[in-house]
């Protein structure tokens, strides 16, 4: 269906550093502006991101410190970024929660005036979940082929859960599949340990995802001005930051976790430890 367009629309995407909005940086930017006419133009920039990409992020989009430290960095593209948007609305996937408010730290930390006011954002990502949610009532009438009776309760919740997951399980089965190391297999997943990894974001080591597990299996921070670095490497550059850790308002898990990385460094008593 043709869209019915009073001005410009940009669909835009972003590759970046991370995923903190405030501390992370754009690797690449491409915008598609379908004009009023139906004429489509679209520009990519890839970026210096003047820090380090982490090799998790990398994996993803493909991008190294390498392959990035001749490209122009977004001060120098900012203005040319934002004349090409113009004063198009704006589009794409997930942009509300991750790729617009990035956008907008960047042009805000160069000094670069885009001005959101009167335009329109459509999040592809919101329309598709708000019309096909991804909720237990959905996957049970998916999967089940039946209207899940007792929704909300936890015995019929479980029950449902579990009957969703050995449907899911025929469903999938012989479908290609990429576990959380990255190795290609074939459904059915019904191996705990398989399904455990392949239902994973990230190895969390703790309960909140607050730590994860890099390729190594060392602990590494998900969270703070010391995110993707080792524990045990922040710890020994940096000892007060165990103290400030144990002293906020973080899980108590995520503080036993920490103070067990503490002590197997060596410690014997460790100072901040309530």
């Amino acid at each position: 269906m043709k869209l019915e367009l009073k001005r410009p629309i940009a669909f835009f995407d972003l590759e970046t550093t991370g995923l903190n909005t405030s501390h992370d940086r754009i690797v690449e930017i491409s915008v598609l502006r379908v004009n009023v006419d139906g004429k489509e133009e679209q520009r990519t920039w890839l970026l210096n991101p003047e820090m380090h990409i982490p090799e998790e992020s990398a994996s993803v989009h493909g991008y190294t410190d390498d392959m990035v430290a001749n490209q122009p960095t977004f001060k120098q593209k900012a203005k040319e970024i934002a004349e090409f948007f113009g004063n198009s609305d704006l589009a794409g996937y997930n942009i509300l929660k991750f790729d617009l408010p990035m956008l907008m730290e960047e042009f805000i930390r160069v000094g670069v005036d885009f001005d959101l006011k009167d335009r329109d954002f459509i999040d592809v990502m919101n329309i598709y979940m708000k019309m096909e949610p991804r909720n237990l009532k959905s996957a049970y009438r998916f999967f089940c082929h039946a209207e899940l009776e007792g929704a909300h309760g936890a015995g019929a919740d479980t029950k449902a859960t579990y009957e969703v997951l050995k449907a899911m399980l025929d469903h999938y089965q012989g479908v290609d599949y990429e576990d959380g190391k990255g190795n290609k297999s074939q459904g059915p997943i019904n191996d705990m340990k398989a399904l455990s990894d392949f239902s994973a974001h990230h190895r969390n080591a703790d309960l909140s995802g607050q730590i994860i597990y890099d390729d190594e299996g060392k602990e590494v921070f998900q969270f703070g001005k010391h995110k993707g670095k080792r524990v045990e490497d922040v710890f020994r550059a940096e000892p007060s930051y165990y103290a400030w850790i144990m002293n906020s308002d973080f899980p108590l898990y995520t503080k036993k976790l920490l103070t067990a990385i503490k002590l197997r460094m060596g410690g014997k008593t460790v100072k901040g430890e309530r």
